[in-house]
Protein backbone atom coordinates (compact mmCIF):
# COMPACT_ATOMS: atom_id res chain seq x y z
CA UNK A 1 0.00 0.00 0.00
CA UNK A 2 1.75 3.66 -1.46
CA UNK A 3 1.42 6.37 -0.23
CA UNK A 4 -0.57 8.95 -3.07
CA UNK A 5 -0.48 12.78 -3.57
CA UNK A 6 -3.62 14.52 -3.63
CA UNK A 7 -4.33 14.75 -6.97
CA UNK A 8 -5.39 17.77 -8.50
CA UNK A 9 -8.15 18.88 -10.07
CA UNK A 10 -8.32 20.55 -13.18
CA UNK A 11 -10.99 22.00 -14.31
CA UNK A 12 -13.22 23.82 -17.20
CA UNK A 13 -10.32 24.05 -19.33
CA UNK A 14 -12.30 24.90 -22.14
CA UNK A 15 -14.14 28.18 -20.53
CA UNK A 16 -13.05 30.82 -21.77
CA UNK A 17 -10.87 32.79 -19.56
CA UNK A 18 -13.23 35.07 -17.64
CA UNK A 19 -13.16 37.38 -14.44
CA UNK A 20 -13.15 34.30 -12.08
CA UNK A 21 -9.68 32.48 -13.56
CA UNK A 22 -8.55 35.81 -13.30
CA UNK A 23 -9.24 36.10 -9.79
CA UNK A 24 -7.94 32.41 -9.52
CA UNK A 25 -4.69 33.44 -11.32
CA UNK A 26 -4.16 35.95 -8.58
CA UNK A 27 -4.63 34.03 -6.41
CA UNK A 28 -1.80 31.15 -7.64
CA UNK A 29 0.08 31.18 -3.96
CA UNK A 30 -2.79 29.84 -2.16
CA UNK A 31 -4.17 26.58 -2.07
CA UNK A 32 -6.01 26.14 -5.51
CA UNK A 33 -9.07 24.54 -4.16
CA UNK A 34 -9.33 26.82 -1.88
CA UNK A 35 -8.41 29.86 -4.75
CA UNK A 36 -11.61 28.80 -6.63
CA UNK A 37 -14.06 28.90 -3.67
CA UNK A 38 -12.78 32.03 -2.86
CA UNK A 39 -12.62 34.33 -6.09
CA UNK A 40 -16.48 32.70 -6.68
CA UNK A 41 -17.14 34.52 -3.77
CA UNK A 42 -16.27 37.47 -5.40
CA UNK A 43 -18.01 36.80 -8.66
CA UNK A 44 -21.37 35.37 -7.46
CA UNK A 45 -24.82 37.39 -7.31
CA UNK A 46 -26.35 35.45 -5.27
CA UNK A 47 -24.93 36.32 -2.10
CA UNK A 48 -25.91 36.95 1.18
CA UNK A 49 -23.92 38.97 4.54
CA UNK A 50 -22.39 36.81 7.25
CA UNK A 51 -24.67 36.80 10.03
CA UNK A 52 -23.61 38.01 14.03
CA UNK A 53 -21.38 35.45 15.55
CA UNK A 54 -20.65 33.19 13.04
CA UNK A 55 -19.42 30.16 14.32
CA UNK A 56 -17.33 28.98 11.52
CA UNK A 57 -13.57 30.45 11.35
CA UNK A 58 -12.52 32.52 8.06
CA UNK A 59 -8.84 32.01 6.81
CA UNK A 60 -6.55 34.46 9.22
CA UNK A 61 -6.44 38.02 8.19
CA UNK A 62 -2.64 38.28 9.41
CA UNK A 63 -0.55 37.16 6.08
CA UNK A 64 1.95 35.48 8.05
CA UNK A 65 -0.38 33.46 10.17
CA UNK A 66 -2.37 32.77 7.04
CA UNK A 67 0.83 31.27 5.14
CA UNK A 68 2.26 29.76 8.32
CA UNK A 69 -1.36 27.78 8.53
CA UNK A 70 -1.00 26.94 4.60
CA UNK A 71 2.39 25.01 5.02
CA UNK A 72 0.57 22.82 8.06
CA UNK A 73 -1.94 22.17 5.71
CA UNK A 74 0.02 21.49 2.89
CA UNK A 75 2.21 19.38 5.19
CA UNK A 76 -0.91 17.28 6.38
CA UNK A 77 -2.27 16.78 2.45
CA UNK A 78 1.02 14.84 1.85
CA UNK A 79 -0.20 12.24 4.21
CA UNK A 80 -3.23 9.64 3.73
CA UNK A 81 -6.35 11.14 3.36
CA UNK A 82 -9.30 9.99 5.28
CA UNK A 83 -11.08 7.92 2.43
CA UNK A 84 -7.73 6.01 2.47
CA UNK A 85 -7.81 3.20 5.40
CA UNK A 86 -5.03 0.46 7.04
CA UNK A 87 -7.66 -0.65 9.96
CA UNK A 88 -5.68 -0.61 13.00
CA UNK A 89 -4.61 1.82 16.27
CA UNK A 90 -1.51 0.98 16.26
CA UNK A 91 0.14 3.92 14.73
CA UNK A 92 -2.18 6.29 16.83
CA UNK A 93 -1.42 4.13 19.87
CA UNK A 94 2.01 4.18 19.16
CA UNK A 95 2.03 8.68 19.06
CA UNK A 96 0.07 8.67 22.32
CA UNK A 97 2.69 6.84 24.24
CA UNK A 98 5.22 9.19 22.86
CA UNK A 99 3.11 11.69 23.90
CA UNK A 100 2.35 10.94 27.58
CA UNK A 101 -1.25 9.33 26.52
CA UNK A 102 -2.64 12.79 26.76
CA UNK A 103 -6.47 11.15 26.04
CA UNK A 104 -6.14 9.87 29.31
CA UNK A 105 -5.82 13.21 31.12
CA UNK A 106 -9.55 13.89 31.17
CA UNK A 107 -13.18 11.84 30.68
CA UNK A 108 -14.15 11.41 27.62
CA UNK A 109 -17.75 11.29 26.10
CA UNK A 110 -17.11 9.28 23.03
CA UNK A 111 -19.94 9.59 19.55
CA UNK A 112 -20.42 7.36 17.00
CA UNK A 113 -23.15 6.35 14.30
CA UNK A 114 -24.07 6.83 10.59
CA UNK A 115 -25.62 10.41 10.79
CA UNK A 116 -26.10 12.91 13.40
CA UNK A 117 -22.87 12.41 15.06
CA UNK A 118 -21.38 16.83 14.78
CA UNK A 119 -25.09 17.73 15.48
CA UNK A 120 -25.23 15.55 18.79
CA UNK A 121 -21.61 16.46 19.88
CA UNK A 122 -22.49 19.96 19.65
CA UNK A 123 -25.14 19.44 21.44
CA UNK A 124 -23.43 17.60 24.25
CA UNK A 125 -20.55 20.41 24.39
CA UNK A 126 -23.12 23.00 24.76
CA UNK A 127 -24.62 21.52 27.72
CA UNK A 128 -21.64 20.72 29.57
CA UNK A 129 -20.29 24.13 28.98
CA UNK A 130 -23.78 25.80 30.46
CA UNK A 131 -22.71 23.36 33.26
CA UNK A 132 -19.18 25.73 33.63
CA UNK A 133 -17.08 22.92 32.85
CA UNK A 134 -14.28 23.61 29.95
CA UNK A 135 -14.58 21.36 27.14
CA UNK A 136 -12.79 20.20 23.79
CA UNK A 137 -15.01 18.78 21.18
CA UNK A 138 -13.36 17.12 17.97
CA UNK A 139 -15.43 16.67 14.62
CA UNK A 140 -15.00 15.72 11.43
CA UNK A 141 -15.17 16.68 8.54
CA UNK A 142 -15.07 20.42 8.87
CA UNK A 143 -17.39 22.68 7.12
CA UNK A 144 -14.72 25.36 6.10
CA UNK A 145 -11.50 25.57 8.02
CA UNK A 146 -9.27 22.55 9.28
CA UNK A 147 -9.34 24.15 12.70
CA UNK A 148 -12.74 23.50 13.24
CA UNK A 149 -12.14 20.42 13.83
CA UNK A 150 -10.57 21.17 17.27
CA UNK A 151 -12.45 23.11 19.50
CA UNK A 152 -12.31 24.52 23.00
CA UNK A 153 -15.09 25.57 25.15
CA UNK A 154 -17.46 25.67 22.40
CA UNK A 155 -15.06 27.21 19.84
CA UNK A 156 -12.66 26.16 17.13
CA UNK A 157 -9.22 27.03 18.05
CA UNK A 158 -7.24 30.03 16.50
CA UNK A 159 -5.22 29.47 13.59
CA UNK A 160 -2.42 30.55 15.80
CA UNK A 161 -2.81 27.60 18.22
CA UNK A 162 -3.65 25.04 15.59
CA UNK A 163 0.01 25.95 14.07
CA UNK A 164 1.34 25.34 17.32
CA UNK A 165 -0.28 22.30 18.34
CA UNK A 166 1.04 20.88 15.20
CA UNK A 167 4.50 22.00 15.76
CA UNK A 168 4.24 20.99 19.22
CA UNK A 169 3.37 17.01 17.80
CA UNK A 170 5.31 17.30 14.95
CA UNK A 171 8.79 15.47 16.14
CA UNK A 172 7.26 13.18 17.42
CA UNK A 173 5.05 12.07 14.63
CA UNK A 174 8.17 11.96 12.67
CA UNK A 175 9.30 9.40 15.05
CA UNK A 176 6.53 7.57 14.99
CA UNK A 177 6.52 7.62 10.97
CA UNK A 178 10.09 5.86 10.74
CA UNK A 179 9.08 3.24 13.19
CA UNK A 180 6.10 1.86 11.68
CA UNK A 181 5.15 0.20 8.09
CA UNK A 182 3.30 3.59 7.28
CA UNK A 183 3.49 6.92 7.95
CA UNK A 184 0.38 8.73 9.98
CA UNK A 185 -2.33 9.43 8.23
CA UNK A 186 -4.14 12.98 8.15
CA UNK A 187 -7.00 12.14 10.26
CA UNK A 188 -4.47 10.32 12.51
CA UNK A 189 -2.23 13.39 13.11
CA UNK A 190 -5.71 16.33 13.49
CA UNK A 191 -6.79 13.23 16.29
CA UNK A 192 -3.07 13.51 17.91
CA UNK A 193 -2.94 17.01 17.69
CA UNK A 194 -6.58 16.93 19.15
CA UNK A 195 -5.86 14.82 22.07
CA UNK A 196 -2.48 17.03 22.92
CA UNK A 197 -4.54 20.82 22.77
CA UNK A 198 -7.43 19.14 25.27
CA UNK A 199 -4.60 17.97 27.50
CA UNK A 200 -2.88 21.14 27.24
CA UNK A 201 -5.86 23.18 27.86
CA UNK A 202 -6.44 21.63 30.03
CA UNK A 203 -10.39 20.66 29.45
CA UNK A 204 -12.47 19.29 31.89
CA UNK A 205 -14.10 16.84 29.51
CA UNK A 206 -13.22 15.91 25.90
CA UNK A 207 -16.55 15.64 23.42
CA UNK A 208 -15.36 13.21 20.30
CA UNK A 209 -16.93 11.89 17.14
CA UNK A 210 -15.49 8.69 15.28
CA UNK A 211 -14.41 9.57 11.68
CA UNK A 212 -15.61 5.68 10.46
CA UNK A 213 -16.82 3.04 12.35
CA UNK A 214 -15.07 2.72 16.50
CA UNK A 215 -13.32 -0.02 16.52
CA UNK A 216 -10.04 0.77 14.47
CA UNK A 217 -10.97 4.65 14.19
CA UNK A 218 -7.84 6.56 15.50
CA UNK A 219 -10.24 8.07 17.97
CA UNK A 220 -10.23 4.98 19.87
CA UNK A 221 -7.81 5.09 21.77
CA UNK A 222 -9.53 7.25 24.60
CA UNK A 223 -11.79 5.08 26.74
CA UNK A 224 -14.94 7.11 26.82
CA UNK A 225 -16.82 7.23 30.04
CA UNK A 226 -19.93 7.81 27.82
CA UNK A 227 -20.16 6.02 24.26
CA UNK A 228 -23.13 7.80 22.07
CA UNK A 229 -24.37 5.62 19.22
CA UNK A 230 -26.32 7.96 17.22
CA UNK A 231 -28.70 6.59 14.44
CA UNK A 232 -27.05 3.55 11.93
CA UNK A 233 -27.83 2.78 8.47
CA UNK A 234 -25.60 2.25 5.45
CA UNK A 235 -22.89 4.11 4.45
CA UNK A 236 -18.76 3.02 3.64
CA UNK A 237 -20.59 0.00 3.24
CA UNK A 238 -16.71 -1.03 1.33
CA UNK A 239 -15.26 -0.85 5.04
CA UNK A 240 -18.03 -0.93 7.68
CA UNK A 241 -20.29 -3.64 6.09
CA UNK A 242 -23.36 -4.13 3.80
CA UNK A 243 -25.92 -4.43 6.54
CA UNK A 244 -26.41 -2.10 9.92
CA UNK A 245 -26.26 -5.54 11.77
CA UNK A 246 -22.30 -5.19 10.18
CA UNK A 247 -21.90 -1.91 10.41
CA UNK A 248 -22.89 -2.01 13.71
CA UNK A 249 -20.16 -4.65 14.88
CA UNK A 250 -17.55 -1.36 14.07
CA UNK A 251 -19.47 0.91 15.54
CA UNK A 252 -19.77 -0.81 18.70
CA UNK A 253 -16.04 -1.02 19.50
CA UNK A 254 -16.31 2.24 21.24
CA UNK A 255 -18.06 0.53 24.18
CA UNK A 256 -15.77 0.18 26.63
CA UNK A 257 -15.92 -1.67 30.13
CA UNK A 258 -18.56 -0.34 32.40
CA UNK A 259 -19.29 2.26 30.58
CA UNK A 260 -22.36 3.95 30.09
CA UNK A 261 -23.95 3.44 26.43
CA UNK A 262 -26.50 6.46 25.07
CA UNK A 263 -28.54 4.42 22.01
CA UNK A 264 -30.65 6.14 19.66
CA UNK A 265 -33.14 4.66 18.34
CA UNK A 266 -31.43 1.51 15.75
CA UNK A 267 -32.64 -1.09 13.21
CA UNK A 268 -33.11 -4.23 15.00
CA UNK A 269 -30.41 -6.09 13.92
CA UNK A 270 -28.14 -2.80 14.78
CA UNK A 271 -30.22 -2.71 18.31
CA UNK A 272 -29.00 -6.42 18.70
CA UNK A 273 -25.60 -6.18 18.04
CA UNK A 274 -24.98 -3.03 20.26
CA UNK A 275 -27.22 -4.83 23.28
CA UNK A 276 -24.84 -7.72 22.91
CA UNK A 277 -21.28 -6.00 22.95
CA UNK A 278 -22.73 -4.10 26.27
CA UNK A 279 -23.23 -7.15 28.19
CA UNK A 280 -20.22 -8.55 27.01
CA UNK A 281 -18.38 -5.23 28.37
CA UNK A 282 -20.67 -5.11 31.58
CA UNK A 283 -21.60 -1.81 30.34
CA UNK A 284 -25.19 0.05 31.46
CA UNK A 285 -27.93 0.73 28.38
CA UNK A 286 -29.67 3.73 28.24
CA UNK A 287 -32.27 3.61 24.99
CA UNK A 288 -33.78 5.87 23.12
CA UNK A 289 -37.51 5.44 23.03
CA UNK A 290 -37.49 3.60 26.73
CA UNK A 291 -35.45 5.22 29.66
CA UNK A 292 -35.38 8.73 27.43
CA UNK A 293 -37.04 10.18 24.52
CA UNK A 294 -38.72 13.21 22.60
CA UNK A 295 -41.97 13.60 24.03
CA UNK A 296 -42.87 16.43 22.43
CA UNK A 297 -41.97 18.69 19.62
CA UNK A 298 -43.54 21.99 17.29
CA UNK A 299 -42.91 23.93 15.01
CA UNK A 300 -41.42 27.48 15.97
CA UNK A 301 -39.89 30.83 14.55
CA UNK A 302 -36.30 29.97 13.97
CA UNK A 303 -36.41 26.14 15.27
CA UNK A 304 -38.76 24.25 17.42
CA UNK A 305 -40.00 23.66 20.65
CA UNK A 306 -39.26 20.38 22.75
CA UNK A 307 -40.16 18.66 25.51
CA UNK A 308 -37.80 15.76 26.10
CA UNK A 309 -37.78 12.71 28.98
CA UNK A 310 -34.47 12.82 30.02
CA UNK A 311 -33.16 9.65 32.60
CA UNK A 312 -33.80 12.00 35.79
CA UNK A 313 -36.83 13.62 34.70
CA UNK A 314 -39.06 15.62 32.08
CA UNK A 315 -37.23 18.83 30.67
CA UNK A 316 -40.71 21.48 28.95
CA UNK A 317 -40.18 24.34 26.97
CA UNK A 318 -36.75 23.43 25.14
CA UNK A 319 -36.00 26.07 22.22
CA UNK A 320 -34.01 24.57 19.91
CA UNK A 321 -33.05 26.67 17.16
CA UNK A 322 -32.48 24.11 14.26
CA UNK A 323 -34.85 22.26 12.19
CA UNK A 324 -36.32 18.75 11.65
CA UNK A 325 -37.72 15.75 13.74
CA UNK A 326 -34.02 14.30 13.49
CA UNK A 327 -32.76 17.30 15.55
CA UNK A 328 -34.93 16.81 18.00
CA UNK A 329 -34.01 13.28 18.90
CA UNK A 330 -30.04 13.98 18.41
CA UNK A 331 -30.98 16.37 21.26
CA UNK A 332 -32.49 13.87 23.56
CA UNK A 333 -29.44 11.65 22.88
CA UNK A 334 -27.07 14.62 23.66
CA UNK A 335 -29.51 15.77 27.08
CA UNK A 336 -29.30 11.72 28.26
CA UNK A 337 -25.51 11.63 27.68
CA UNK A 338 -25.26 14.66 29.42
CA UNK A 339 -27.18 13.44 32.00
CA UNK A 340 -25.38 9.79 32.05
CA UNK A 341 -21.76 12.05 32.38
CA UNK A 342 -23.26 13.56 35.88
CA UNK A 343 -24.20 10.50 37.23
CA UNK A 344 -27.76 10.84 36.78
CA UNK A 345 -30.24 7.74 36.49
CA UNK A 346 -27.56 5.84 37.99
CA UNK A 347 -26.32 6.85 41.28
CA UNK A 348 -28.09 10.55 41.37
CA UNK A 349 -31.96 10.25 41.16
CA UNK A 350 -32.45 13.62 40.11
CA UNK A 351 -32.58 15.84 36.85
CA UNK A 352 -29.85 18.49 35.67
CA UNK A 353 -31.19 22.06 36.08
CA UNK A 354 -34.02 22.53 33.68
CA UNK A 355 -33.26 26.53 33.18
CA UNK A 356 -29.28 25.76 32.45
CA UNK A 357 -30.36 22.51 29.74
CA UNK A 358 -33.00 25.32 28.29
CA UNK A 359 -30.13 28.20 28.03
CA UNK A 360 -27.85 25.32 26.21
CA UNK A 361 -29.96 24.20 23.73
CA UNK A 362 -31.06 28.00 22.87
CA UNK A 363 -27.60 28.26 22.11
CA UNK A 364 -26.82 25.81 19.72
CA UNK A 365 -25.32 26.05 16.17
CA UNK A 366 -24.94 23.30 13.59
CA UNK A 367 -23.16 24.94 10.56
CA UNK A 368 -24.21 23.06 7.25
CA UNK A 369 -26.81 20.87 8.73
CA UNK A 370 -30.54 22.38 7.79
CA UNK A 371 -28.57 26.20 8.07
CA UNK A 372 -30.12 29.29 6.43
CA UNK A 373 -27.82 31.56 4.65
CA UNK A 374 -30.10 33.30 2.65
CA UNK A 375 -33.44 35.25 2.59
CA UNK A 376 -35.87 35.81 -0.50
CA UNK A 377 -35.25 33.19 -2.10
CA UNK A 378 -34.04 31.14 0.92
CA UNK A 379 -31.36 28.77 0.81
CA UNK A 380 -30.72 26.20 2.73
CA UNK A 381 -27.13 24.07 3.43
CA UNK A 382 -27.51 20.95 4.77
CA UNK A 383 -24.59 18.25 4.55
CA UNK A 384 -27.00 14.93 3.84
CA UNK A 385 -24.71 12.32 1.46
CA UNK A 386 -26.27 9.44 1.98
CA UNK A 387 -30.04 8.33 1.43
CA UNK A 388 -30.92 7.93 5.29
CA UNK A 389 -29.69 11.37 5.79
CA UNK A 390 -31.34 12.78 2.56
CA UNK A 391 -34.82 11.54 3.74
CA UNK A 392 -34.63 12.86 7.15
CA UNK A 393 -33.63 16.39 5.10
CA UNK A 394 -36.15 16.27 3.08
CA UNK A 395 -38.86 15.50 5.82
CA UNK A 396 -37.07 18.46 8.09
CA UNK A 397 -37.24 20.82 4.87
CA UNK A 398 -41.42 19.93 4.27
CA UNK A 399 -42.05 20.66 7.70
CA UNK A 400 -40.39 23.81 8.15
CA UNK A 401 -40.89 25.78 5.70
CA UNK A 402 -43.31 24.48 3.41
CA UNK A 403 -41.89 25.50 -0.21
CA UNK A 404 -44.65 25.70 -2.99
CA UNK A 405 -41.01 25.46 -5.44
CA UNK A 406 -37.98 23.87 -3.90
CA UNK A 407 -34.40 23.96 -6.35
CA UNK A 408 -31.87 21.32 -5.21
CA UNK A 409 -27.93 21.81 -6.21
CA UNK A 410 -26.14 18.32 -5.66
CA UNK A 411 -22.77 17.73 -6.03
CA UNK A 412 -21.30 14.29 -4.34
CA UNK A 413 -18.36 12.26 -3.81
CA UNK A 414 -17.62 9.41 -5.69
CA UNK A 415 -18.66 5.73 -4.50
CA UNK A 416 -21.83 6.96 -2.43
CA UNK A 417 -25.54 6.17 -3.18
CA UNK A 418 -26.60 9.14 -4.99
CA UNK A 419 -29.35 7.81 -6.56
CA UNK A 420 -30.88 6.60 -3.60
CA UNK A 421 -30.18 10.67 -2.45
CA UNK A 422 -31.71 11.19 -5.21
CA UNK A 423 -35.03 9.14 -4.57
CA UNK A 424 -35.62 10.99 -1.14
CA UNK A 425 -35.49 14.06 -2.50
CA UNK A 426 -37.21 13.58 -5.51
CA UNK A 427 -40.76 14.33 -4.28
CA UNK A 428 -40.20 18.18 -2.89
CA UNK A 429 -37.34 18.99 -5.57
CA UNK A 430 -39.51 20.84 -8.26
CA UNK A 431 -35.81 21.01 -10.78
CA UNK A 432 -31.98 20.14 -9.56
CA UNK A 433 -29.13 21.58 -10.61
CA UNK A 434 -26.35 19.08 -10.56
CA UNK A 435 -22.78 20.40 -10.37
CA UNK A 436 -19.10 19.28 -8.88
CA UNK A 437 -17.49 20.39 -5.73
CA UNK A 438 -13.67 21.21 -6.07
CA UNK A 439 -12.63 18.16 -4.20
CA UNK A 440 -10.50 15.70 -6.05
CA UNK A 441 -13.07 12.62 -5.00
CA UNK A 442 -16.20 14.93 -6.49
CA UNK A 443 -18.48 13.04 -8.53
CA UNK A 444 -18.06 14.59 -12.34
CA UNK A 445 -21.18 16.55 -13.09
CA UNK A 446 -21.89 14.49 -15.94
CA UNK A 447 -21.96 11.10 -14.38
CA UNK A 448 -24.21 12.63 -11.56
CA UNK A 449 -26.66 14.21 -14.17
CA UNK A 450 -26.90 10.71 -15.72
CA UNK A 451 -27.96 9.44 -12.43
CA UNK A 452 -30.73 12.63 -11.81
CA UNK A 453 -32.07 11.98 -15.31
CA UNK A 454 -32.96 8.29 -14.07
CA UNK A 455 -34.73 9.34 -10.77
CA UNK A 456 -36.33 12.93 -12.81
CA UNK A 457 -36.11 12.59 -15.99
CA UNK A 458 -34.17 14.92 -18.21
CA UNK A 459 -36.74 17.98 -18.22
CA UNK A 460 -36.29 18.57 -14.70
CA UNK A 461 -32.17 18.35 -14.19
CA UNK A 462 -29.63 20.96 -15.71
CA UNK A 463 -26.18 20.33 -15.37
CA UNK A 464 -23.35 23.12 -14.11
CA UNK A 465 -20.18 21.99 -13.99
CA UNK A 466 -18.80 24.68 -11.89
CA UNK A 467 -20.55 25.21 -8.04
CA UNK A 468 -20.66 28.88 -8.17
CA UNK A 469 -22.68 28.54 -12.01
CA UNK A 470 -24.84 25.73 -10.22
CA UNK A 471 -25.90 28.61 -7.50
CA UNK A 472 -26.78 31.23 -9.74
CA UNK A 473 -28.59 28.82 -11.79
CA UNK A 474 -30.67 27.69 -8.93
CA UNK A 475 -31.44 31.04 -7.50
CA UNK A 476 -32.43 32.04 -10.93
CA UNK A 477 -35.01 28.81 -11.09
CA UNK A 478 -35.94 30.40 -7.67
CA UNK A 479 -36.67 33.50 -8.16
CA UNK A 480 -38.58 32.73 -11.52
CA UNK A 481 -41.63 32.01 -8.92
CA UNK A 482 -40.90 34.93 -6.45
CA UNK A 483 -44.09 36.61 -7.62
CA UNK A 484 -45.93 33.67 -6.23
CA UNK A 485 -43.59 33.23 -2.91
CA UNK A 486 -42.43 30.31 -1.36
CA UNK A 487 -39.70 29.07 -3.60
CA UNK A 488 -36.49 28.03 -1.96
CA UNK A 489 -33.02 26.09 -2.69
CA UNK A 490 -31.67 23.35 -0.92
CA UNK A 491 -27.92 22.72 -1.49
CA UNK A 492 -26.73 19.63 -1.01
CA UNK A 493 -24.64 16.27 -1.32
CA UNK A 494 -21.53 16.19 0.65
CA UNK A 495 -20.05 18.35 3.17
CA UNK A 496 -17.76 19.57 1.12
CA UNK A 497 -20.44 20.82 -1.16
CA UNK A 498 -21.68 22.70 1.68
CA UNK A 499 -18.44 23.93 2.84
CA UNK A 500 -17.97 26.06 -0.51
CA UNK A 501 -21.73 26.83 -1.23
CA UNK A 502 -21.48 28.31 2.59
CA UNK A 503 -17.82 30.29 1.78
CA UNK A 504 -19.54 31.80 -1.57
CA UNK A 505 -22.67 32.66 -0.24
CA UNK A 506 -20.99 34.32 2.97
CA UNK A 507 -17.82 35.73 1.69
CA UNK A 508 -19.04 37.90 -1.33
Amino acid sequence: MSEQQPESHDRDRDRPFDEFDQIVAEESTRDPDLAVIEAGSRTLRAQAGPPSGDPVPTRPEDPEVAKALQEVEQELATRWGETKLEPSVSRIAALMDVLGEPQHAYPSIHVTGTNGKTSTARMIEALLNAFDLRTGRYTSPHVQSVTERISLDGAPISAERFIETYHDVKPYVEMVDAAEEYRLSFFEVLTGMAYAAFADAPVDVAVVEVGMGGSWDATNVLDGTVAVITPISLDHTDRLGSTPGEIAQEKGGIIKQDATVILAQQPVDAAQVLLKKAVEVDATVAREGMEFGVVSREVAVGGQMLTLRGMGGEYEGIFLPLYGAHMAHNAAVALAAVEAFFGVGGEHARELDADTVRQAFASVTSPGRMEVVRRSPTVILDAAHNPAGAQVTAEAVTEAFGFSRLIGVVAASEGKDVKGVFEAFEPIFAEVVVTENTSHRAMGADELAAIAVEVFGPDRVQVEPRLDDALEAAVTLAEEEAEYGGAGVLVTGSVITVGEARLLFKKG
